[in-house]
């Protein structure tokens, strides 16, 4: 992606279901889980950078004794932060004469993070402050067992308002806005009645004194607290989190926007966002992790047994966000790979009608890297294209007589596609010019290229781009970059459409001016003189913003309406072109199909920031605020 987005966040879980003197035994080290829980984590950096988190439950700890832990920190380094902080705690307890390796029992009484379950999170904050606060684990402490609660999570709810007003309802004061803040205390608010309504029913029954919390823990029924607290989210999620009784879960929620991966053997459990991680960490295949199926909870009890449940009503449909599969996850997982190839395969067609089948004046490219996977795809079908050209002419030559040796050289050796690395990442853009003119000046150096692989005048550039949502860094950087090399025509093909509608469910995009599909649309109607269709829209989506259930209506379509796909990328090349190539190489943007799209992503059809198309009430009340921003030139997020 050109533009740098942002999205929430990554989440992991440890459990281990053996005492740790196995593990020592087996790995060399009690701190086996730790350690995972580190890999794991550091294998997803890339879903989040401004913050980081990690969470511990000791089980079975003598009364009286702490065995719930948190550390967090918003440092550039957090991972090395926490984590080095911990074994420089260890080296410590190590001089003061503690034998950690030849007794682990040691390390679970003196090392907070010597436990059996191990919680982490990485985060990308798109509201609120920065500080360590606002940082995942959440923590909801009691001073009865099953009352603890800690959660971590990639989500985000469209209805937090409606949420915390509940909340106030109630009785209780929240003290902030956020939604993870309306999720713990949601769920607090359930897991507390069960609490108490077991502690009733133990008392009847006579159970008192240090057999209470452990009965009332060995009957806490996780998916009917999740049942009841998640009955009116609205948005994307999937959470990790820990119960002071000693169980552990994970879940998603029930349309599949938000991925969750999971596997469990005889010796742990682990869940994360992403599969390739669980699968690099712990040494297994791909048919070994799991996903966690849309609408369930995975609880892991304190007795180390496992169930899946349902917590959710099945919807009509699954939704799961294709942006995770087209940009933010890791293409190391082989099913992302092969979807990212296809989306680059399924570009030839639109590419090859705009630039031609002479391959020998033409140089194929990708930037940025996260664009390299849909790269091979792309020249994989261009070579199938020639080949099955040069076939068809070796079959028409033999036909008619005119197959000679000199004829198949020139087939076989001349016109293949000719692929080149033309740009690099040269520097990552640091913000200490506050100066728009300075920041501008920085952007445009953010890329290299790769000279004297393009032919001044002659060659097409033709560069695939995974998506593009604003178009600033193609403007401002990557055009003027690519431009020095004076092609004769320079093409950027995304491989994802044109995004259109603000994100809510987890994805920072969602300021609709910004779009540049969405400012090409503004542009072509101020062209073509459709007066008045924006004061039109702008008022369709106050009186949709009144009702209390908006309906399953999109009012800003209309500012599409009336442009085929063609006339809106024409007028975003036109938009991003850089004024210093005027006169000097033409430039031209095509998108991926929205037929194509779901051709090669079949089982992640969320597509609402290209369609419009919103799979929950929120996200109609989201796309309508944001055109209203937009329209009363108001800044920010639109939910």
């Amino acid at each position: 992606m050109s533009d740098e987005i942002g999205h929430h966040c990554g989440i992991a879980l440890v459990r281990l279901k053996k005492h740790l003197s196995y593990y020592t035994e087996k790995y060399g080290s009690s701190l086996w889980g730790f350690n995972q829980l580190f890999l794991l984590m550091e294998k997803q950096h890339n879903r989040g950078q401004d913050g980081a988190g990690i969470g511990s439950m000791k089980l079975k700890m003598p009364t009286g004794e702490a065995f719930m832990f948190r550390e967090r920190s918003t440092s550039s380094k957090a991972l090395a932060k926490i984590f080095g902080g911990q074994h420089k705690r260890l080296a410590k307890l190590i001089k003061g004469g503690k034998s950690f390796h030849e007794f682990p029992d040691t390390i679970k009484e003196h090392f907070d993070y010597g436990g059996e379950i191990l919680l982490g999170h990485l985060r990308y904050g798109t509201s609120g402050d920065y500080g360590s606060a606002t940082c995942h684990p959440y923590f909801r402490k009691s001073n009865w067992p099953g009352k603890n609660l800690m959660v971590a999570g990639n989500f985000n709810l469209t209805n937090v308002e409606e949420l915390n007003q509940k909340l106030v309802e109630r009785g209780q004061h929240p003290v902030f806005d956020t939604d993870t803040q309306a999720i713990l205390e949601e769920t607090g608010y359930h897991l507390d009645a069960v609490n108490d309504k077991l502690c009733a029913t133990a008392q009847e029954e006579g159970v008192a004194g240090e057999e209470l919390s452990r009965w009332i823990g060995e009957r806490i029924n996780l998916p009917e607290v999740f049942r009841k607290a998640a009955s009116h989210w609205d948005g994307g999620y999937a959470l990790a989190g820990i119960i002071g009784n000693g169980d552990a879960f994970a879940m998603r929620d029930p349309l599949g926007i938000r991925p969750g991966f999971y596997f469990e053997d005889d010796e742990v459990v682990a869940v994360a966002s992403e599969r390739a991680p669980l699968m690099t960490v712990f040494d297994k295949e791909a048919d070994e992790v799991e996903e966690i199926k849309p609408g369930t909870i995975i609880v892991i009890r304190a007795n180390g047994s496992t169930g899946i449940e349902s917590f959710a009503d099945d919807p009509a449909c699954q939704v799961g966000c294709s942006f995770e599969r087209i940009y933010f996850s890791r293409g190391n997982d082989p099913d992302i790979y092969s979807e990212r190839k296809t989306l680059g395969a399924l570009l030839v067609p639109q590419v090859l009608e705009l630039v031609g089948k002479d391959f020998s004046k033409s140089v194929f490219s990708y930037v940025p890297n996260t664009a390299e996977s849909a790269y091979y795809g792309f020249m994989e079908q261009l070579r199938l294209v020639r080949r099955a050209e040069v076939q068809q002419r070796l079959i028409d030559a033999k036909n008619d007589g005119t197959l000679t040796d000199k004829l198949i050289n020139e087939l076989v050796m001349d016109n293949w596609p000719k692929g080149e690395k033309i740009a690099n990442k040269d520097i990552k853009l640091r913000t200490f010019i506050s100066q728009e003119s300075g920041r501008n000046q920085l952007v445009s150096h953010v890329y290299d290229i790769t000279y004297g692989v393009v032919r001044e005048k002659e060659d097409a550039l033709v560069c695939i781009d995974d998506s593009i949502v604003r178009g600033t860094t193609l403007k401002e950087s990557i055009l003027k970059i690519l431009g020095r090399s004076k092609p004769r025509k320079l093409l950027i093909a995304s491989t994802a459409p044109q995004i259109r509608y603000p994100d809510c469910y987890g994805i920072d995009m969602s300021e609709l001016g910004k779009f540049i599909a969405f400012q090409a649309a503004v542009a072509l109607i101020q062209e073509q003189g459709y007066d008045g269709l924006l004061d039109e829209v702008a008022e369709e989506c106050r009186e949709a913003l009144k009702g209390s259930k908006p309906a399953f209506v999109n009012h800003v379509k209309r500012v599409y309406e009336n442009f085929k796909v063609k006339e809106i990328s024409a007028k975003v090349a036109e938009l991003v072109k850089p004024k210093c190539l005027d006169g000097i190489t033409d430039v031209e943007i095509v998108f991926q199909g929205i037929e194509n799209l779901h051709e090669a992503l079949p089982d992640h059809s969320g597509d609402w920031y290209f369609t419009g198309d919103y799979p929950t009430p929120g996200g109609y009340r989201v796309v309508h605020k944001a055109f209203l921003n937009y329209y009363e030139n108001k800044n920010g997020r639109s939910y």
